[in-house]
């Protein structure tokens, strides 16, 4: 793969420090989440993740929309990550919930959903790694 763009972030002190890009854009404060232990106190992985997820899968919605020339731009994408115990370690888990745009036909908006996992740099770098299912509103 030849990347047409390349995005940093440094991360200082893990889940209970600070998160910022290399171009300042993203300056965060991280927190463990009540759930894991912590105060809650910023935002965590897992929210970074759903975010990115979420935005990223839009996309690949739009990008097969268009091709199919059907308008999918009012679509709304929640990724919602989970992490928990998996053997000695800790394993995620993905849930993405696509909300179609009214008047969209039920078998038109689940194939547009399929064919964005397919492409969606995201969907392809968990598939096989992760369960992330697929739940259209």
């Amino acid at each position: 793969m030849d990347a047409i763009y390349t995005a940093a972030a440094t991360a200082t002190h893990g889940r209970d420090g600070r998160a910022v890009s290399s171009d300042g854009t993203l300056d965060l404060a991280l927190g463990v989440p009540v759930e894991m232990g912590g105060n809650g106190q910023g935002t965590n992985p897992e929210q970074l993740f759903a975010a990115g997820y979420a935005a990223c899968f839009g996309s690949a919605l739009g990008v097969v929309g268009r091709a199919a020339k059907v308008d999918v731009s009012d679509a709304a994408v929640t990724a919602e990550v989970g992490i928990g115990k998996e053997g000695e370690g800790f394993a995620l888990a993905v849930t993405l919930r696509v909300e179609l745009p009214d008047g969209l036909d039920e078998e038109t908006g689940r194939k547009l959903v399929e064919q964005a996992h397919q492409v969606c740099p995201y969907s392809n770098a968990t598939r096989g790694n992760i369960p992330v299912d697929l739940v259209i509103e």
